[in-house]
Formats: structure tokens, C-alpha cells, sequence
């Protein structure tokens, strides 16, 4: 499984495309684009979805389902929206094939012309307005706050597994509520679950903030959204929240009766997280020896394997094992008992290894008559012998400990490639050296950030919450600035 795997320095990109694929994770599919998230991949999303649908039921969101296919006129109904998702729209034309003349395979029938041409579902605001239209008259009626769990497609050219794919799952909320500070606080509310779930479950610290206003999700006023360090340096994008206003509200004219009897449009908002919470997950904590997975949201927490000669020896360590296996999933711990004997141990163990699984217990007939289990502990490749008497105890606290460590590791690499910068020259330097998150002073403007993106392919990652103040020049332009802001490169 190992065999020819890459280490991180020597290909960064290479290193993490063999682990998607020989972890069991992803891999490509016949079409173009898009891929297959394999059963050991998609247990990981599973485990993520669980959680977030939790956070989002506790907050007083309700799950529901929209249709893929949008109509054509709805994107031309709020501009800024339809200019940022144009060029990456799937569209359907023709609504049935025929039997090609020549008698091999189908074709497109001609006669079969859509009216009105359907777009893949990019994103969703579209006809969830078109149908909140139906749904709001009055005060009410507000807020509504929907949850969907979905697939997109967004056409491109360049794809990465989790990373960027042409169709992804994701989920994306839609509410819309009476006032504008409804929304605001409706959209801030959720970055912070986002950044709560990316910290104490992924184990990634993350940076919150909004978006400058060009790179602003297409339609919205404001963009919060939460920035995690990876390993080489690039910054990944792990949430966003969008308050989008009274646009949406406007474009499909939904309005509602307020308390003074008066109409007036609704205000919205929209956020969502994706399948690259993997490729976050991956980046952020794996090695040269595989994956490494946050014990919350690894599919097998504790992997437990036998030494044996032979049917009698396996049959005394299950006396042992299984009771200790079922004590542990009693305390909600996910283990798996591998007592396969087409395996060899030692094959079993770079297997684990591999895959992430946090905690390994080894067991032979030395350990029985010892009273004894070898315990690895998958984040430093660490082993340790403990009684069998407490092993249960011991677990629990090494699954937690390994969720610590893994984001107090992540935080001091982090915090070692952060840095405050006062000129340009020193930005650049920094840039091609070290990577990271650059401090720096920005003037404002969309002209000068256009041109650091030109020039050093770093964009504005976040203007972080609560900036405080500080007054002064831009490293591009010697222009006045009002604050620092997050650059980095990113993926």
C-alpha cells in the first residue's frame, strides 16, 4: 500500500493524489471531472455530515430538497450572480435520445429541444427564491430557515479529488428573515458553527473573517468565511456564510407584510461547506506514512489485531478481545476486530497505518499470559504496552489526547508560518520562501489587489473579524491603510 508513495518534499501535489487513492478514499471516474468516493472516503463525509446536521438542527435549521435543474431565466434575473456562475453552468438542452440512423448507439433527438434550456444546479439561490416566492406573505411566515444536503456541478478544467471536482457534494442553508440585522446575525451565527466544527472535530484551526468584495460570492453583500493553514502553505477555504441582502428578495420579488401592514422584501442569506472539508482533513494532518484522521471523524477509531498461529491461539485472544471491544463501543467508540487470517499482521498494520486509524491494539499469546496489549497510537507512530485490565480507560484518554495534539500541532505550524510584513519586496521574499499567511497592509482598493494576485498569485483570504485598527501604508501602492488583512496563496 505504501510501496512508491511520495513524500510530502519531494511532491506535494503527488503525495496528496496517491493518498486519496491508495487510502481507499476517492478515485476518478469515467467522466471527465468527476469522481467516486469510495466506501472508506464517504464513512469520513458521513461522519461529517452527522455532526454538522446536528449543529444545524440545534441552531433551528430543518433539511429539505430542491431540484437540480434551474431554469435558464432564473440566472438572468439578479446580474451579479448570473456573471459570477456563467461560465462554470452545465446546460441541458434536448430532453431525449434516439437510435442513431446507422444502427450503432443513440443520438441526440433534434425534435426533443427543451423550451427553455436547464441549468445543472450550480448553487441553489436561484429557484429556492423562486419557490420561497410561494411561501412568504406575512412576518409570519418568517424566518425560514432551510438546510439541503446536495450534489452541484461547477464546470472545470483543472480538477484535484475533493480539492475541486466538476460535480461535488456539499450542503447549502437559505433563510430569509424580516430585518436586516436578522440576516447579519443569521450569517455570522453560522461561520462560527463552521469554525467550531472545523476546530473541535477536524482539529484545523481556522481564521474567521469576510471577503474582500472581489472575491465575494456572486449576489452578496457581505462573504464571512473561515481560512485553514495546509501543510505546504497554501491557504484553503473551508466555509463561507453570505448575507446577501434584499438582492435575491428584489430579483424574484419576494415580499412579505410586515407589523405596520406595509411590504417590504425579504433580507437572505446562504452558506454552505463541501467535500473539500476532506481534502482540508487530508492536508492538514497526514504524513509520509499515509493518512492521519481526527479520532472524532475517523470511521474506525481503534483497530484491534490478533497475533495468532492457529485456530486454538485466535480463539483465546477473542475470549479476551471481544469483551474489551464491546466495553469500548459501549462507551461510543468505533473498532474493528481484524481477525482475517488471509493477512498477515504485519501487512495489517501498514494497512492501519495508512488509513488514519488513530489507535492500533496488538494482542498475541505472549500478551495473554502477561496481561498485556501493545497500544500505537497513529499521530507519532508511538507504541506503548498497558495492562489489559485498564485498557478501556486508556483509550478513551489516548483518543483524546491524539484529537489535542493534532490541533495543537497544526496551530503551532500555523503560527510559525504567520507572518507580519511592511513592504512588498518582503512579501514577495516570503512568498516564494516560506508560503504561509502574510499580515500586511492593504489600501482598499480593487486595483491594487488585482495587481499582488497578478503579480504573486496571493489573494485576500479574510479580513478577519473584529479588526482592530491600525493605520498604515500599503505595501503595493504606499497608499493609507486602514488595517491589515490575511494574503496567502491558495488552493
Amino acid at each position: 500500500m505504501a510501496k512508491d508513495f511520495p513524500s510530502r518534499a519531494e511532491n506535494y501535489a503527488q503525495w496528496y493524489n496517491d493518498l486519496v487513492i491508495k487510502a481507499d478514499l476517492a478515485e476518478n471516474s469515467a467522466v471527465r471531472g468527476c469522481m467516486v468516493i469510495k466506501p472508506y472516503g464517504y464513512a469520513i463525509w458521513e461522519k461529517i455530515q452527522a455532526v454538522l446536521d446536528k449543529k444545524f438542527k440545534d441552531t433551528g435549521h430543518s433539511n429539505a430538497y430542491f431540484p437540480i435543474f434551474i431554469p435558464k431565466s432564473f440566472f438572468s434575473k439578479e446580474a451579479s450572480h448570473v456573471e459570477g456562475f456563467a461560465k462554470e453552468c452545465a446546460v441541458v438542452t434536448h430532453y431525449r435520445l434516439k437510435s442513431s440512423p446507422d444502427g450503432k448507439g443513440v443520438v441526440i433527438d433534434e425534435d426533443a429541444k427543451l423550451e427553455e434550456e436547464l441549468i445543472v444546479r450550480p448553487t441553489s439561490e436561484t429557484i429556492i427564491w423562486d419557490t420561497y416566492k410561494n411561501w412568504i406573505k406575512s412576518y409570519r411566515d418568517l424566518p425560514i430557515l432551510i438546510n439541503q444536503w446536495a450534489n452541484v456541478v461547477r464546470w472545470e478544467m483543472r480538477t484535484r479529488l475533493f480539492l475541486r471536482t466538476t460535480e461535488f457534494l456539499w450542503q447549502e442553508g437559505h433563510t430569509a428573515h424580516a430585518t436586516r440585522e436578522e440576516a447579519v446575525l443569521e450569517a455570522e451565527t453560522m461561520l462560527h458553527v463552521y469554525a467550531d466544527f472545523a476546530e473541535n472535530w477536524m482539529a484545523i484551526p481556522v481564521l474567521k473573517g469576510t471577503k474582500s468584495p472581489a472575491e465575494r460570492f456572486a449576489g452578496a453583500i457581505d462573504t464571512y468565511a473561515i481560512e485553514a493553514m495546509m501543510q505546504d502553505g497554501k491557504a484553503l477555504q473551508t466555509g463561507t456564510s453570505h448575507f446577501l441582502g434584499q438582492n435575491f428578495a428584489k430579483a424574484f420579488d419576494v415580499k412579505y407584510l410586515n407589523k405596520e401592514n406595509q411590504l417590504d422584501y425579504v433580507w437572505a442569506t446562504s452558506w454552505g461547506v463541501s467535500t473539500r472539508l476532506m481534502g482540508a482533513l487530508i492536508m492538514s494532518h497526514s504524513d509520509d506514512h499515509g493518512l492521519v484522521l481526527p479520532p472524532k471523524l475517523a470511521p474506525i477509531q481503534v483497530a484491534i489485531v490478533p497475533v495468532f498461529k492457529n485456530a486454538e491461539q485466535l480463539a483465546q485472544i477473542s475470549e479476551i478481545v471481544i469483551p474489551i471491544k464491546k466495553s469500548l463501543e459501549a462507551k461510543g467508540i468505533t473498532v474493528k476486530y481484524d481477525d482475517r487470517d488471509t493477512y498477515k499482521p504485519g501487512w495489517k498494520f501498514t494497512e492501519y497505518e495508512f488509513k488514519g486509524v488513530p489507535v492500533r491494539l496488538t494482542i498475541g499469546p505472549r500478551d495473554i499470559e502477561q496481561g498485556t496489549v501493545e497500544v500505537a497510537r497513529r499521530d507519532t507512530l508511538e507504541k506503548e504496552v498497558f495492562q489489559l485490565t485498564d485498557i478501556e480507560n486508556k483509550v478513551v484518554h489516548l483518543l483524546d489526547q491524539i484529537q489535542k495534539n493534532l490541533y495543537d500541532r497544526a496551530m503551532s505550524f500555523r503560527e510559525e508560518n504567520t507572518f507580519r510584513v511592511d513592504s512588498y519586496d518582503e512579501f514577495k521574499r516570503i512568498l516564494d520562501d516560506r508560503g504561509g499567511f502574510i499580515s500586511a497592509h492593504w489600501d482598499g482598493t480593487a486595483e491594487t489587489e488585482e495587481k499582488i494576485k497578478e503579480e504573486t498569485k496571493a489573494t485576500i483570504r479574510v479580513i478577519p473579524l473584529h479588526n482592530p485598527g491600525e493605520k498604515g501604508i500599503c505595501i503595493y501602492s504606499g497608499k493609507p491603510s486602514e488595517q491589515r488583512v490575511i494574503f496567502a496563496r491558495a488552493y
